[in-house]
């Protein structure tokens, strides 16, 4: 309740600010209106070369990904063959015992 009584004063006093101070209130809106396209600007090229870094890194992923499948899909076989390798000699030692 206070946050709503203490914004609707201080939208009262600066909407009487404005009309007391025009003149001054269009000179401080000239001035800034530079400063925030400079500023708008450089974030803008900013966040462009950002754009552009990461999808020059997502192309170089995905080449480097389908590299990885390959390795991922040879140790897997690699892993089935020694499985059976390890099941060979224990197969031979069930043998031995019988």
């Amino acid at each position: 309740m206070t946050a709503l009584l203490g914004g609707i004063v201080a939208l009262v006093l600066g909407l009487i600010g404005i009309i007391v101070w025009w003149g001054d209130f269009l000179e401080i809106l000239r001035g800034s209106v530079p400063l925030i396209l400079l500023l708008g600007g450089a974030l803008a090229a900013y966040l462009g070369f950002e754009e552009l870094k990461d999808k020059r890194t997502a192309d170089s992923f995905e080449d480097t990904s389908t590299d990885l499948k390959q390795e991922v899909e040879t140790l897997k076989e690699e892993i089935k063959e020694l499985k059976k390798d390890d099941e060979q000699p224990q197969e031979a030692q069930e043998d031995k015992s019988e």
